[in-house]
């Protein structure tokens, strides 16, 4: 790898993913009482956001988190528990920081349904809490082809205990056991993710565990890899893991293990296997349904200056559930984030959107305990269409292969993520 690289890299890092996006931020609101702001959900794009609008805001404005749980396992990591590089209390992070440092209030409840004639969140015990702005950040929801039992076949597309259930299937292998795993319709949360998970899982069973008759079998619904193609296609080839495109699963039997499924035209397609690690199709979080948010479709419609809905006024969706040109993942999410929180300062000062944001898109996907490969892009706002295009498509999306390099910096911008979203 060039110097020239590893100085983009590092530039990139610092200057575009975790810095201020904004030359001018509104700092004091104009209006008679302070408002308040309630956030729905904690994970990278409302804990960046709930912590930006009192960085940002100051005293003008309150701000809480509603976020059912006290603890945050991230997703980014993850697939290096299922190889002993990680756990998930090594990835979990409480939210201590945004209380005491940043004098947000925090309320561990879930939010049953929104009264938006009287702006009023329902919480999960009936109790009520009045907003001026609501920004949703509820991540995602399955779409499950028949009611099997995720404990049986785990997703582990949210971090913690099905990450933990997963590992302990893998580790039950033996050789000759297979692995199956599936790819959802695009869009899902975190592209690389699944090609990500087939990579390290190859590689553990067969360079740590030492297995050579253990087959692990990829079932992607898309028509190819969506992204990093000769990356994780090069790794596939290194570690003999067997992809088969245009796969949809139509049936899963959590009791035996066994999956029907498509393949292109032929239909009703079986395999069973030691694990079974089928990651459902997604859409948006209940809430933004119940809400009536999405106007038909499976994700939310939204202002992209502001990440508002169009449907509804007051309410801003940022991270996986809401619709656009950009990818559904945690690094993104924590740049929308951003946006967001100015977009809202602004709107509450009486002062005009900012017209030209730009968000940016960067990931490290391990494929070995030794090796990871690099990928960011970055997007600015298209007025034309209310969407967001790569800035330069000649130039972005940039990506590095697989390399000891690239496994070094991972740990190093996920340390700047973390600390950006939770410190």
């Amino acid at each position: 790898m060039s110097n020239k690289n590893r100085l983009d890299r590092r530039d990139f890092i610092k200057y575009l993913s975790l810095g201020a996006l904004f030359s001018t931020i509104p700092l004091s609101s104009k209006v008679s009482t302070t408002p308040h702001v309630v956030v729905v959900g904690a994970g990278f794009a409302g804990s960046t956001c709930a912590k930006y609008l009192k960085l940002w805001g100051g005293n003008s404005i309150n701000v809480t988190i509603i976020e059912p749980n006290s603890v945050y396992v991230s997703p980014i990591l993850s697939n290096l528990v299922l190889n002993n590089q990680r756990t998930t209390n090594q990835l979990s992070f409480t939210y201590d920081k945004h209380i005491n440092s940043y004098q947000i209030n925090m309320v561990y409840k879930s939010v049953l349904n929104i009264d938006t004639v009287n702006k009023e969140l329902i919480l999960s015990d009936n109790s009520r809490v009045k907003y001026d702005k609501v920004i949703l950040a509820p991540g995602i929801d399955f779409i499950k082809t028949n009611n099997y039992d995720f404990t049986k076949v785990p997703h582990a597309w949210i971090a913690g205990e099905q990450t933990n259930i997963l590992k302990r299937q893998i580790d039950s292998m033996v050789d000759g056991d297979d692995f199956v795993m599936t790819i959802p319709k695009s869009p899902y949360r975190c592209p690389p993710g699944p090609y990500e998970r087939a990579c390290i899982v190859a590689d553990y069973l067969k360079n740590i565990k030492g297995f050579t008759n253990s087959r692990v079998i990829l079932l992607d619904e898309n028509s190819d890899i969506i992204v990093e193609k000769q990356n994780f296609q090069n790794v596939f080839n290194a570690h003999g893991v067997d992809y088969r495109p245009n796969c949809k699963v139509t049936h899963v039997d959590d009791t035996n293990k066994t999956l029907t499924y498509t393949e292109g035209s032929i239909t009703g397609k079986t395999i069973t296997a030691k694990v079974l690690n089928v990651i459902p199709n997604q859409k948006a979080a209940k809430i933004i349904f119940d809400t009536g948010l999405t106007g038909g479709g499976n994700f939310a419609p939204i202002n992209l200056l502001s990440y508002e809905s169009t449907i509804k006024n007051d309410i801003h969706i940022i991270g996986d559930s809401h619709h656009s040109s950009q990818p559904k993942a945690g690094h993104i999410g924590n740049s929308e984030a951003k946006i967001c929180a100015d977009a809202v300062l602004r709107i509450l000062s009486n002062n005009p959107l900012y017209q030209n944001p730009k968000t940016n898109s960067a990931c490290y996907s391990p494929t070995s305990s030794t090796e990871a490969s690099w990928l960011n892009a970055v997007y600015k706002y298209d007025a034309v269409n209310n969407n967001m295009v790569l800035v330069d498509s000649s130039y972005y999306p940039k990506s590095s292969p697989s390399s000891t390099y690239n496994y070094k910096e991972m740990f190093k911008w996920s340390e700047n993520l973390f600390a950006d979203t939770f410190s």
